[in-house]
């Protein structure tokens, strides 16, 4: 679908930058993000509480759950750009949503079994796979790519608002009357799901429109490196499992070590100041993120992470609240110029692309659950929970600076160059299509 059919058009800002007026369905998405995340984390980070406290499964058991549920939410991104290449964005984005609402509904009679549970958040966890890439490609369809970042930021940022709000919201209903709880998401979902299907339909289209203005290669990108070599900054499918994998060690068991250590209070208000900080400084960022090589941004974004987990392990209260803001800034470079980065350089549809970044993303947050909790294992038994952040941080120095290389150097040798011919280097140091 052509830009004037889905959105206004570029427009022309200050400073000569182009930015994006979204379109009625794009603003619709924007909102239904916002919305799908609020009553998804009304619920989800309580799943632990529940199915231990009031249904009465083991902590292992609960365990090996949530993570195949957080596997499968993931990888199963791939399975939605499939669907949305053979099916179209809007129904692919429908069908999901469908799958999510019967999912949550389920929860309502399956609040009295255990099996019944399960598998409604196995449906919960099958729609989120479905959703996540049909959406954000519907919302870059047509648009060229200066306007992307501002897209998938706006994007990111409603579905942080969102992952703010929810768990306060239902606080006060999770284990007084989880019922009405999930009834009344379903409720939400339903709506939602109406909604999009007054949506225009839109193809999976291959085609990207050069940016207005882009230009050649940056001084510190080799264009004659294939895309994903060491010379041109990396596999964005590489990087991306590199990313969340340590970005997840934050995620896992900073609660672990704060709380004992300061209190729940304290524990909470800093993830409320992490999303609030991620909704207002991604749109804030986004230009200049897209304006990055793709070697820069992996210099600051692992820098950024490496030296908030070391902040942490050195400081009490100042150091927690200081390392989440470093920490908060590496996710925002790192999470938007992979996504960025990986469209530029892909001749596949957008979804997926997507998908595929979600597969990363789900591989990339395995590994940090497992190797996470022995780690930090072997730190509490050493008496020193510090040394695990120092550890992780140490990591996200080391393992991009080795690893990137290694995964370019084995694509090149067995897989061959993914370079076409009609691709031409990008101002963001990506191949463009032209």
């Amino acid at each position: 679908m052509a830009g004037r059919e889905r959105g206004r058009g570029p427009k022309r800002g200050a400073g000569g930058t182009w930015t994006t007026r979204p379109s009625g369905p794009r603003s619709f998405l924007l909102v239904c993000s916002f919305l799908i995340t609020l009553g998804s984390f009304a619920v989800l980070p309580y799943m632990s509480v529940l199915l231990h406290q009031r249904l009465g499964l083991g902590l292992g058991t609960v365990g090996v759950v949530l993570a195949v549920a957080s596997l499968v939410q993931f990888s199963g991104g791939v399975v939605g750009g499939a669907l949305a290449r053979r099916i179209g964005l809007r129904a692919t984005m429908l069908v999901a949503l469908a799958v999510r609402t019967a999912g949550f509904a389920a929860f309502v009679p399956g609040l009295g079994s255990p099996s019944a549970a399960i598998g409604a958040l196995f449906l919960v966890s099958c729609g989120a796979a479905l959703y996540l890439p049909a959406n954000k490609a519907y919302l870059v369809e047509g648009a060229t790519e200066a306007e992307r970042p501002r897209l998938l930021s706006a994007s990111g940022s409603a579905f942080n608002a969102g992952i703010a709000l929810g768990p306060p919201a239902a606080a006060p209903f999770v284990l007084t009357s989880p019922g009405a709880l999930f009834a009344g998401v379903t409720a939400l979902f339903a709506v939602v799901g109406l909604g999009h299907a007054l949506l225009p339909a839109a193809t999976v289209s291959t085609a990207v429109t050069a940016a207005p203005g882009a230009s050649g290669p940056r001084k510190d990108e080799d264009p004659a490196a294939p895309a994903g070599s060491p010379g041109a900054g990396g596999s964005p499918f590489v990087v991306t499992v590199l990313s969340v994998y340590v970005f997840m060690f934050f995620q896992h068991y900073l609660a672990l070590y704060a709380v004992p250590r300061t209190s729940a209070s304290f524990y909470g208000g800093v993830l409320m100041g992490y999303a609030c900080l991620l909704v207002v400084a991604q749109p804030l960022l986004s230009e200049w993120i897209a304006g990055l090589s793709y070697r820069r941004a992996m210099r600051v974004g692992f820098g950024a992470m490496a030296a908030g987990t070391a902040v942490i392990g050195a400081g009490g209260r100042a150091g927690i609240g200081v390392g989440a803001a470093l920490i908060c800034l590496g996710e925002i470079v790192l999470f938007l110029k992979n996504d960025l980065e990986a469209l530029a350089r892909s001749s596949a549809a957008p979804a997926v692309v997507f998908g595929r970044q979600r597969l990363a993303a789900g591989i990339g947050a395995f590994a940090s659950g497992v190797i996470g909790g022995q780690l930090y294992g072997v730190a509490e038994d050493l008496g020193t929970a510090r040394g695990f952040w120092f550890a992780v941080s140490l990591q996200a120095l080391v393992l991009p600076v080795l690893l990137v290389p290694l995964a370019g150097t084995v694509r090149r040798r067995y897989g061959g160059s993914r370079t076409r011919p009609e691709k031409h280097a990008a101002a963001d140091g990506g191949p463009r299509r032209t």
